[in-house]
Parts: C-alpha cells; structure tokens; sequence
C-alpha cells in the first residue's frame, strides 16, 4: 500500500467553532455564510471560479477521532457500514459539501449554505455542474424513512473525542 499525503490549499472559517450543533448537510444550512481563506500560492487556481453559482469542496475533518467501520449515524440510531454513511470519523476522513460561491474578493472566497466547522483544511475546489454532478437516484438506503430529519437533525458530538 502506498502512502498519500495531502496538502490544504487553505482555510475554511465559519461560525462553527465545534462540532457540536452543527447542520449535518449543506441542505440544512441554507443561508449559513462563511469564507475560505485560500494560500496566496493556490490564486491563479481560482480564476474563472466567479462563473458558477456553486462549488464542491473537498476537505479533512480534522477534528474527528477514530476511524471505525460500522458507525451510528446522526440520523439513525442503528449501526450502519462507515461507507453507507456521511460520517467523518471515516479511514481518511475526507469530508465533501456543495455550497453556493457568492464572491471572490483576492484570496477569500465568500460561501454560503455551509456545513463545515472553523479551522477546516480545505483540500480542493471543484465546480458543480448540475449536469455533471446531479443524478435522479431510485433508492437511498437505510435513509428512506429518515432524510425527513434532515432539517431538525445536528452534529451531537459523537465522532470527537472518541464520543459514541
């Protein structure tokens, strides 16, 4: 097996100063501003970003703690395999949300409907092009009879810490 090492391109800063009470998703976030700080070395990347409405974010959950393979969701209380779920207490805890790009001013780019806590690495941006990126899906799993909770549902604190 080889080893993959990754570099944060910037910094994501929120109002989320802890995990707890945290939206689990970008959906239930709507209006939730915030801004990444990107690295004076990654600005040429961003040109042509301004052009989409939003982007995909690809970031290290850097405040998650294990890394086991059947997990309790937030929105169930029954154990679920870590890759049927969002869970950042995942084995390379890689962390991905849609949020919408309202500007860019030099090196901050200004977010909203965001999920994600202050201090986040932010590992890579991406354009969403629905196109590209939205599918119809015909089924969604153990979510069927919970995705209502969505709305309602926050982070408790369980993947820190070691918490349960």
């Amino acid at each position: 097996m080889i080893d993959i090492t990754f570099k944060p391109i910037g910094i994501v800063h929120s109002s989320f100063k802890e995990p707890k009470n945290v939206p689990i998703q970008t959906s239930a976030s709507k209006g939730t501003q915030g801004t990444i700080e990107l690295y004076s070395q990654y600005l040429d990347g961003i040109k042509d970003l301004e052009g989409f409405s939003h982007i995909i974010l690809l970031y290290y959950f850097h405040l998650a703690s294990g890394d086991a393979l059947i997990v309790k969701p937030f929105l169930d209380d029954q154990l679920h395999g870590i890759f049927a779920t969002r869970s950042p207490a995942r084995p390379n805890r890689i962390g991905l949300s849609i949020v919408r790009l309202t500007r860019i001013s030099g090196k901050i780019i200004h977010i909203e409907d965001l999920d994600i806590l202050d201090g986040t690495p932010l590992l890579d941006i991406k354009p969403y092009v629905s196109e590209f990126d939205c599918r119809k899906t015909e089924r969604i799993g153990w979510l069927t009879n919970r995705i209502i909770r969505l709305n309602q549902t926050r982070d408790d604190g369980r993947f820190r810490d070691n918490q349960t």
